[in-house]
């Protein structure tokens, strides 16, 4: 049992710890009661994991997005509700890392994301705007020093188990809807009124339910750059860098259930391939392709971020890409392992079962929609020329 208070080993050791030790052994619980997983998370605090993106100098780590993917798909290969609670927290805590431009928002990171090793959640969809992320009907009101927000969220992932929200707003009330502004929302300002519940067929941990949100706080906790070029610079790709290392870490899980389920036939049998085996390298080279769409996709995060990369509707194109892919690839292997283990594949009282991952993958398409984001792609191809 994880006690420690204070970091030992590498940030990549310490989540390996978490997920062997604590994440594995709550999951079937949280999936099956749809609970916040808070001992993972209590766990990535007191290891203080939930803050290593934060830079040194404040207090942090100062990890990369990279050491981030690993540690998102190691807790996500034992439970794929911790892994994408993480993969949410981490994708705010990079939007303030990359986009902090005041004291306030300063001293937020220091005192609060890497001392305190606060859980960031997002509040990026609103509803009457059909899941257009680019768009708001709220806005900021502001004095000057302080700002009020009231937001109607449909999905706030974890909300009412966070410190703190960041979220989407107009910039003003005469703002249009595509002048957004990202939005620093915590205690004691914040209050989130439960709009409905969260009882799905899977990622059933993530708790996403919707929230009417409101907030006030000081003016200088809202970020000052636009929120287009937050969303296109850091919350887009790490997004999809993250999320795809979740699905990466699930596939490795279904792979590894039907490696144990045909070298357990192997054994029956002395000598012999199992009919299964076939299937089963089918699998690992999915695997390995899923594998290798993550890799290539923090590489071109990499060059977009050190200048290489620099026409931004290419990238962007590169990243949806990712998301469509992966998502698809996840579903894909967990159905193939299936086949692979068969009749105890299909038990949810077997030790190679795969229910839990095969509910969790067909989410990975729905949550975030691939048809909304292969029609944003779509409109970019129209626009943008050939090389």
């Amino acid at each position: 049992m994880l006690t420690a208070s204070t970091p030992t080993g590498s940030l990549i050791d310490r989540t390996y710890a978490v997920a062997s030790e604590v994440v594995g052994a709550a999951a079937a619980d949280v999936d099956r009661r749809a609970r916040f997983p808070k001992e993972a998370i209590d766990a990535l605090r007191d290891l203080r994991v939930l803050g290593a993106l934060a830079p040194v100098e404040l207090g942090g780590e100062g990890a990369s997005i990279s050491e981030m993917s690993e540690a998102t798909s190691a807790l996500s290969r034992a439970c794929a509700s911790t892994g994408m609670v993480f993969a949410m927290h981490q994708i705010q805590v990079a939007c303030l890392v990359e986009h902090t431009r005041t004291d306030a928002l300063t001293a937020y990171l220091r005192d609060e994301i890497a001392g305190r090793q606060a859980l960031l959640a997002s509040a990026t969809t609103e509803l009457g705007v059909g899941g257009d992320v680019r768009t708001s009907r709220c806005a900021v009101e502001s004095d000057g020093e302080r700002f009020t927000l009231e937001k109607q969220a449909p999905v706030i992932s974890y909300g009412e188990y966070a410190d703190g929200v960041l979220a989407t707003a107009r910039r003003g009330p005469d703002s249009p809807p595509s002048d957004q502004v990202l939005v620093l929302c915590r205690p004691p300002g914040l209050s989130l009124s439960p709009l409905g519940e969260w009882d799905t067929l899977g990622f059933r941990g993530t708790c996403s339910r919707g929230f009417a949100l409101r907030a006030e706080g000081p003016a200088d906790e809202v970020l000052p750059d636009p929120y287009a070029e937050i969303s296109a610079a850091t919350m887009l790709p790490v997004s999809h860098i993250l999320w795809s290392s979740v699905w990466l870490g699930m596939a490795q899980a279904a792979v590894s259930q039907a490696r144990a389920y045909v070298r357990a036939q192997a054994k029956k049998s002395p000598g012999t391939t199992p009919p299964a085996a076939v299937k089963l390298a089918q699998l690992v080279a999915l695997e390995q392709q899923l594998a290798a769409l993550v890799h290539d996709g923090l590489a071109r995060y990499e060059a977009a971020r050190s200048g290489v990369e620099t026409n931004e509707m290419d990238f962007a194109l590169t990243m949806n890409g990712l998301k469509v892919a992966a998502s698809d690839l996840v579903l894909e292997i967990a159905t193939l392992a299936l086949g692979v283990c068969g009749i105890e594949g299909y038990r949810e009282d077997s030790p190679y079962s795969l229910g839990r991952v095969l509910r969790d993958a067909h989410g990975a398409s729905l949550m975030v929609s691939n048809d909304r984001i292969n029609g944003h792609s779509a409109q970019m191809l129209l626009i943008l020329k050939e090389a």
